[in-house]
C-alpha cells in the first residue's frame, strides 16, 4: 500500500495535488474530491443509495485535518465534513480519476444539470454542443 509523501492544497485552481512513495502523482480537484466524498451523507449506505450531489463547481477546502496515519478530512466552503479519505481511497480516486468523473458528469447531464460542474478544462459534457431546445413541450 503505498503511502503519500507530499500533499498541496492549491486553491486558486482548486485541487488538491498528492504524491505517493511509489511515484505516483495525482491532481484531485476539489469538486471531484467533494463529489466522490466517501461520508455516508454522499454514499449513502449501499450500492445505488448514492446522493448525487450537485453545484460544487466552485466549492472549496478550508482545511486538511490529519486522522491518525491513514486519512485525512477535508473541511470543505459548503460546509460538508464528514468524509474520511484513507490513503488507499485517494489513491483509487486519483487511479480512477477519468472513469469516476466521467460517470459524474454523466449522472449530473441525466439529472437535468449539464452546465453544473467544473470539468476538467478542455472536456465537454456529453450533448454539450446542442443548444437547448425549448421547454420541453414537444407535440
Amino acid at each position: 500500500m503505498a503511502n503519500p509523501t507530499a500533499i498541496t492544497l492549491h486553491n486558486q485552481s482548486r485541487y488538491l495535488e498528492i504524491a505517493f512513495d511509489d511515484g505516483a502523482t495525482f491532481n484531485l480537484p476539489y469538486e471531484f474530491l467533494r463529489v466522490y466524498s466517501p461520508s455516508a451523507a454522499v454514499q449513502g449506505h449501499g450500492p445505488g443509495q448514492e446522493t448525487l450531489q450537485v453545484g460544487k463547481r466552485d466549492v472549496g477546502i478550508t482545511d486538511l485535518e490529519p486522522v491518525g496515519q491513514y486519512a485525512l478530512k477535508p473541511i470543505f466552503t459548503d460546509g460538508h465534513e464528514s468524509g474520511l479519505y484513507t490513503w488507499q481511497y485517494l489513491y483509487e480516486l486519483g487511479q480512477n480519476q477519468d472513469t469516476l468523473w466521467k460517470d459524474y458528469l454523466a449522472r449530473l447531464f441525466g439529472a437535468g444539470f449539464p452546465g453544473d460542474t467544473g470539468r476538467m478544462p478542455g472536456t465537454e459534457l456529453p450533448g454539450a454542443a446542442a443548444p437547448h431546445q425549448g421547454c420541453g413541450h414537444h407535440h
